[in-house]
């Protein structure tokens, strides 16, 4: 039983409304921070890079762009250099906001929210990406398959799995986000069942032992899984270029 004093509470963030609009203020200045992060992690390393000897900044980035690189060519072949960039962005921002979470930024720690919390783990962040990452997809969709290609693609391999076909598009965003926000928000419920379970003196070493296997180790692989999950659907949409750049010339 919990002490009735105790009560899990999460998922809830300090609002300002600014323009008729409610926006969750911790969770905007995290953002912020980890996309100032991101920006001074990329001018940084394009003003030391150089063809000698990399530094370990330029090593670091180009460990990220190898591994989005290799993913993309395995996916859709020499096309999918197109969208490294857009792979090695997605997976630094989410890693990073993911990693914000270990940061200590809780004025009194088993009593307060975190100033700095994982934006990740607030349902906003990964739907806006979601939303993003799917509305490109449509459009690079549109560009290779052309408007009749694009509607005929839906009733492929036969027409009565059209409904199923559209019912798949209208899920791919949902899986994106909630596929990364409920594995960082389940991150959140720990620390919350933490906090409230255990005494005082022992949430410290609790906190020490769960919050790096939860935001380091668990936010890289949800970083990974939602940029995979981007360079398929991008495969997907664009895969019938590739049928046509390998089908035989007619005799």
């Amino acid at each position: 039983m919990l002490y009735s004093a105790k009560e899990i509470s999460v998922g809830v963030h300090p609002m300002a409304r600014l323009f008729g609009l409610s926006f969750e203020y911790d969770i905007a200045l995290s953002t912020v921070v980890a996309a100032a992060i991101f920006l001074f992690l990329m001018f940084r390393m394009t003003s030391k890079v150089t063809d000698g000897v990399p530094g370990k900044l330029q090593v670091f980035w180009e460990m990220i762009q190898e591994m989005v690189s290799d993913l993309a060519v395995s996916v859709m072949g020499e096309r999918g250099k197109k969208f490294v960039p857009l792979g090695v962005t997605l997976f630094l921002f989410i890693l990073i906001s993911n990693w914000i979470g270990i940061l200590p930024t809780a004025m009194h720690p088993g009593s307060s929210g975190d100033i700095l919390p994982a934006p990740t783990s607030d349902v906003n962040l990964p739907l806006a990406m979601a939303a993003l990452v799917i509305v490109w997809v449509h459009v690079e969709s549109f560009r290779a398959r052309g408007v009749g290609g694009y509607f005929r693609h839906y009733k492929e391999p036969m027409i009565g799995l059209l409904p199923i076909n559209v019912i798949e598009e209208i899920t791919k965003p949902v899986t994106m986000t909630f596929r990364l926000f409920g594995n960082l928000f389940s991150g959140v419920i720990m620390i919350s069942v933490i906090t409230t379970l255990l005494p005082i003196y022992a949430i410290p070493v609790a906190e020490i032992v769960w919050k790096p296997f939860d935001d380091l180790f668990i936010g890289a692989i949800q970083a990974y899984i939602f940029m995979l999950l981007a360079i398929m659907y991008f495969g997907m949409a664009t895969s019938h270029v590739e049928s046509h750049e390998h089908a035989p010339a007619l005799q």
